[in-house]
């Protein structure tokens, strides 16, 4: 039997085997199809005989049950409320890692990353109006990051795995819906444990990938705990002939920069979450083609049944999204707020190494092109959860927030955080110069006290104001890379 739960193969089982054996008595039995030429399959039942449909999930469920999860046998996992068991995600990102070779991080190496991020915190007092948000200044492993981020992941993704998971059980016809009964419920269920490996194997794929705790524009190990991994540094400096220590300086500017960002703006965390709830409550999946496909699956192969559900979402997966103006209207809002947290961060890490870096112009275009495109673990995440995690309109949240320190200064230009009804919208970085002169008078000394309650601000003003740009297009255009 295989190590990951992912292309495992059934255990050798006597009755198993004999159950195999008796479903194949009779013309076509075991093929799955309906009218196999058993005479106790139900007419017009979707997935063949009831009972053997059973056994088989059955089968599928002892299957995998019985493996442990890698690098923690015997290791009890939770679920969350999404039926998604991120222990076992955890330990299988874990295990794909492992696999790849994940030594500690060398004493000398924990050293010039502890010392990069200090010092590069301390260049950012020059740039930006807001205080250190660092807390803690550490090195990590490949396995150290996904063990501090998992809890983070679970909880952005659950909304998007949920409803995945969901799909495979609801918005069926009719007419299977009646006739399948619990057994789409037992279908839920697996759905629920193959994501879950699912979301393993892609995080364990982000780790090959990522620099610090922030790449993705939020402090996925909570705010002030900044680090860096001196693996992902190192796979980013292939190729740039750029001095090593220039480059960690360089990107630990921008680890410290979104600590500084979400410390000192309370409402930031909770206001990028609810839009991926709202992105997700939105979603839609064609499940038309469900029939079919689970019409196919060998009744007497649980494999099958895995092999189907491992696609995940789009072209080749079991379940196909579809888009609708509620996911397209959260998706524009989502884009906006990441494309202006890249763009601050951007700019005030420029302004901070521009005269200390040589090299300053050449790693923010290579990190602006990271940004804008991902690597092949982000692609693979995006279509698991079926939500891109990229700003799409760096250029233009850029030159937002370059005319706003223009036009008031530094404390004028974070002086608009404060509050998420001052926050431009995704019309306002097609037109920066009108959104800076419509709030001329309301620069650094703007009295925010009509915008907050009594239990402080309140993000709902930026979803109305954003509710009037035009669809995904607004946030999407020419500029987006």
């Amino acid at each position: 039997m295989s190590d990951l739960p992912f292309g495992f193969s059934m255990p050798n089982d006597p009755d198993d085997e004999s159950g195999r054996r008796s479903g194949d008595s009779g013309s076509g039995a075991g093929s799955g199809r309906p009218g196999g030429g058993d005479s106790g399959t139900p007419d017009g039942f979707p997935f063949g005989d009831p009972q053997q449909m059973a056994d088989m999930l059955r089968r599928f469920a002892d299957m995998m049950s019985s493996q442990p999860s890698p690098g923690s046998p015997g290791e009890s996992a939770t679920s969350s409320t999404s039926g998604i068991n991120w222990d076992m995600a955890k330990n299988i990102a874990r295990h794909a890692v492992s696999q790849q070779g994940d030594p500690s991080v060398p004493p000398a190496d924990y050293a010039r990353v502890e010392e990069a991020l200090r010092l590069a915190d301390l260049w950012l007092d020059q740039a930006t109006d807001l205080p250190s948000g660092v807390q803690t200044a550490q090195a990590w492993s490949r396995s150290e990051w996904i063990e501090r981020t998992m809890d983070a992941w679970a909880q952005l993704c659950d909304p998007l795995t949920a409803k995945t998971v969901q799909a495979m059980g609801q918005n069926l016809p009719e007419e299977m819906s009646t006739m399948a009964g619990p057994l789409l419920g037992m279908i839920q269920q697996m759905g629920g444990m193959m994501v879950g490996q699912q979301a393993g194997q892609a995080i364990g794929g982000l780790a090959q990938e990522v620099i610090g705790t922030a790449d993705i524009g939020l402090p996925l190990a909570g705010e002030g705990n900044a680090a860096l991994l001196p693996s992902g540094v190192a796979r980013f400096s292939e190729g740039l002939e750029i001095p090593d220590d220039e480059v960690r300086l360089y990107l630990a500017a921008r680890e410290a920069a979104v600590h500084r960002l979400y410390s000192h703006v309370p409402w930031l965390r909770s206001h990028v979450s609810r839009l991926v709830e709202e992105y997700a409550a939105g979603m839609s999946f064609d499940v038309s083609g469900l029939e079919d496909r689970l019409g196919e699956i060998d009744l007497t192969n649980p494999e099958a049944l895995q092999e189907v559900m491992s696609g995940g979402m789009g072209a080749e997966g079991l379940l196909q999204p579809e888009d609708t103006p509620q996911q397209k209207a959260a998706l524009t809002r989502l884009e906006t707020t990441l494309a202006l947290i890249e763009g601050w961060v951007a700019t005030v890490v420029s302004a901070a190494v521009a005269e200390r870096l040589p090299h300053a112009g050449a790693l923010a275009e290579t990190t602006r092109r990271r940004r804008a495109t991902g690597g092949p673990a982000e692609h693979t995440f995006a279509a698991l959860v079926g939500l891109e995690l990229r700003p799409r309109r760096l250029r233009e949240a850029g030159a937002l927030w370059k005319a706003l320190e223009e036009a008031r200064g530094v404390e004028g230009r974070d002086a608009v955080w404060q509050h998420p009804d001052l926050m431009p919208t995704g019309a306002d970085l097609d037109d920066p110069e009108a959104f800076v002169a419509g709030g001329s008078d309301e620069g650094p000394d703007f009295d925010i006290s009509s915008l907050t309650g009594p239990e402080g601000p309140s993000d709902s003003g930026a979803d109305e104001d954003d509710r009037g740009d035009d669809g995904r297009k607004d946030d999407r255009g020419e500029g987006g890379a």
